[in-house]
């Protein structure tokens, strides 16, 4: 049980550096993290489901410079670990795991904002080491960048781990709707969520819709020829 726990605390730091500082590879999207997450705990498949689900309403998310936006790295773990972890116990366990992933991404949000503040006056700090050209200057500033996101996403991680656990476990015990139907208006939602994204999209970028319908055509031919 607690090597799970510190599996699923790390892969929520690494892939919480992934959505901003390092290496940006696409790792932290909803569909990979939570798959990851629930295959650490032996159910990929569950995971899967959560991150496509996850993956669907991250679509509406355009992060730009500055501007505060859900984290859903270390969320996705939280979504893909939660219903794997409670994946024998069937209704209520999807719909809660994305409800908890939705709020570790939100609270997310907020830890990149203030994480940038405290990098913003660590860079202020060295500012005089700056204008004297010091490289081990700007490289302790940048691996200080570094580390505290992956704290950051820890900390985050373990919180979601230690609230939400308890918290979904006590509600699956209670939970009364039938399984198929929570799902199917999580999943609903989501596609709504995700339909509105690619309608934006599709009025904000040239030939969005051709390259939709392309990729759309791409993906139903390999599933065809499998």
């Amino acid at each position: 049980m607690a090597m799970n726990l510190f599996s699923i605390v790390l892969l929520g730091a690494l892939l919480g550096l992934d959505v901003v500082s390092f290496p940006q590879a696409q790792i932290s999207r909803p569909l990979v993290a939570a798959t990851v997450a629930g295959a650490l705990l032996g159910h990929g498949m569950n995971g899967l489901l959560v991150g496509a689900t996850l993956e669907l309403i991250a679509l509406e998310t355009l992060p730009v410079g500055a501007s505060r936006y859900p984290e859903w790295g270390s969320a996705s773990v939280i979504g893909g670990a939660l219903f794997a972890r409670f994946a024998e116990h069937g209704a209520g366990a999807m719909t809660l795991a994305v409800l908890a992933a939705l709020a570790t991404a939100w609270v997310g949000g907020w830890t990149m904002v203030y994480l940038r503040r405290l990098n913003g006056l660590v860079a202020r700090r060295a500012r005089p080491a700056f204008d004297r050209g010091s490289l081990q200057a700007i490289a302790g500033v940048q691996l200080f960048g570094l580390v505290a996101d992956f704290i950051r996403g820890a900390l985050l991680t373990l919180t979601a781990l230690l609230v939400f656990g308890p918290l979904v476990r006590a509600s699956i015990a209670r939970w009364g709707m039938d399984a198929r139907i929570s799902s199917a208006v999580v999943v609903t939602l989501a596609v709504a969520v995700a339909a509105g994204a690619v309608w934006k999209l599709f009025h904000g970028t040239e030939y969005a819709r051709l390259l939709f319908l392309g990729g759309l055509v791409g993906g139903l031919s390999l599933l065809g020829l499998r």
